[in-house]
């Protein structure tokens, strides 16, 4: 299986989607929130220092999330794909992990886009702080985080359109419907 990175806004299913895509083919899942949390719940220097930017709605400097993916993507089995969800944000960690997979003789894969529309996506992370206690998901960070994406991580989109990685589902209402077609892009791989 080729190396995927799952793309979208805050709230757009990412983790969900990956977590049905690792069901499904048996990759590895590299979910840059859930190694960040891990080290801030720990109590490490990355975690303090992580945890300033995501209280302020702010993307990690790319060096440190450059280092952090490297350490964790060598400790997986080689060969099986990973699924990279919520990296890279920008051009710059993108033009980082394509040269870091390179190093690695592997490439980048394919860019799985999530699109849903910023009303569903505010109402979904407000529910996931009620459901997770997430204090990163209150009114005034979402947004915080909508205006970083619009501004830094949307623009990446095209970046994956002109290497020819970038393949588009959009959000008609149903989980199911949506990662049948992602499936069934998939399978063609």
């Amino acid at each position: 299986m080729k190396n995927i990175i799952i793309f979208g806004a805050p709230g757009s299913g990412k983790g969900t989607y990956s977590d049905e895509i690792v069901k499904r083919y048996g990759m590895g899942h590299i979910s840059t929130g859930d190694v960040l949390r891990a080290q801030i719940k720990a109590g490490t220097e990355l975690g303090k220092t992580a945890k300033g930017y995501i209280d302020n709605g702010q993307l990690l400097p790319d060096s440190l999330m450059i280092d952090i993916l490297a350490d964790t993507y060598d400790s997986l089995p080689a060969g099986q794909g990973v699924i990279f969800d919520g990296f890279p944000r920008t051009i710059a960690q993108a033009e980082a992990l394509k040269q870091m997979l390179a190093e690695r003789k592997h490439d980048m894969g394919v860019m799985v886009e999530l699109v849903v529309d910023e009303e569903t996506l505010l109402a979904r992370l407000l529910n996931r702080a009620i459901e997770q206690g997430r204090a990163d998901d209150n009114e005034e960070t979402i947004k915080k985080r909508f205006a970083v994406y619009h501004a830094q991580t949307e623009p990446l989109a095209e970046w994956f359109e002109k290497e020819g990685m970038r393949h588009t589902f959009t959000w008609k209402g149903s989980k199911e419907q949506m990662l049948g077609e992602i499936f069934a892009f998939l399978d063609t791989l």
